[in-house]
């Protein structure tokens, strides 16, 4: 339950504070709503942090209203903390679907040292400057193959990142033989750190990089004083990740708009 608590945790506080950066978040007793303005459902979130009661119905309606009227995809995720049989109801007879449940793994940080296995062909930095992010942000977006028409929305919402010494968020680049390759990010939320934002390039995959940038954020949350690392993970992601020594705890499901 600890590694539970952890992954929703980290997630809900994430949401919270990329919503609070333009003002986007929507939040009711139970249910929070972010926008990044970025034509992608999995950068649109939706969360219940308790599941859904019949009081639910009119938010549940307003919230999907308020995407229809911004003309975004969005996702809305269920953590165990949120699932029950009248949540599935709701949100069905609301016009959603369950779209697919997403892999939630966690590890431990609190026992020996995290060790990264880095080539001599690899360097993994810090985002310190606004060169470090105009690269971060390039790179993750063509790692993602995001649409091109979604880069003006993609670089507002990565423009408002913190990445100074006091933020929360942490922005992790590694290059190979000179070139950046691949992103990471960290987000901190009490004894727990979140990765996130993990891509790279199509050509430069299949080589450890995903790995070795893994590993290396691990071993920073770890040395940040982090007891626990979690993450949400494609199907594809999963060997990398439990290779990595992540064991999956939960699935959250994912219900979009029919």
């Amino acid at each position: 339950m600890i590694f539970i608590n952890a992954l929703q945790g980290n997630f809900f506080a994430c949401g919270r504070y990329w919503g609070n950066l333009d003002s986007s978040i929507n939040a009711t007793q139970s249910i929070y709503a972010m926008s990044s303005g970025i034509l992608s459902a999995d950068l649109n979130w939706v969360w219940n942090e308790r599941p859904l009661t019949l009081e639910n119905a009119g938010e549940i309606a307003q919230i999907k209203n308020h995407y229809e009227q911004s003309a975004l995809p969005f996702w809305w995720w269920v953590y165990p903390s949120g699932q029950s049989l009248l949540t599935k109801t709701m949100l069905e007879g609301a016009g959603f679907h369950r779209e697919t449940e997403i892999p939630c793994l966690a590890a431990d940080l609190s026992g020996r040292m995290v060790d990264a296995v880095i080539s001599s062909a690899m360097t993994i930095s810090l985002v310190e400057n606004n060169e470090d992010l105009t690269r971060w942000e390039e790179i993750s977006f063509a790692g993602f193959a995001m649409d091109v028409t979604t880069s003006k929305q993609y670089h507002d919402f990565v423009a408002s990142f913190d990445y100074s010494g006091a933020s929360p968020l942490k922005l992790f680049l590694a290059c190979f033989a000179g070139q950046p390759v691949a992103t990471a990010l960290l987000f901190f939320h009490q004894d727990t750190a979140g990765i996130y934002f993990v891509s790279t390039l199509s050509a430069y995959r299949r080589r450890g990089i995903g790995l070795s940038l893994t590993q290396a954020t691990m071993q920073y949350a770890q040395r940040a004083g982090s007891k626990y690392i979690i993450l949400q993970s494609s199907k594809a992601g999963l060997r990398v990740y439990k290779q990595a020594g992540f064991k999956e705890y939960c699935r959250a499901d994912i219900y979009s708009v029919l």
